[in-house]
């Protein structure tokens, strides 16, 4: 018998849950809503749940780099 192997471990993600978005930035899941609700994050509504794309991780990520100021 041939043996099967999951196709989809080759393929890459493109989208993760807030959980999954909250996992790969290092933060809490509430704090992905938050940045969502003050338009830091911008969640795609193609399913019913909010996805975040790698994409728009990557952006936030760019956009929100820079130095910090000294106290």
């Amino acid at each position: 018998m041939a043996n099967k192997s999951n196709s989809t471990s080759s393929v890459p993600k493109l989208a993760f849950s807030r959980v999954e978005a909250a996992k790969a930035l290092g933060v809490s899941p509430v704090t992905v809503d938050r940045l969502a609700e003050r338009g830091l994050l911008r969640p795609s509504r193609a399913t019913r749940r909010p996805l975040y794309t790698v994409a728009e991780l990557e952006r936030f990520l760019r956009d929100t780099s820079g130095k910090v100021p000294a106290r």
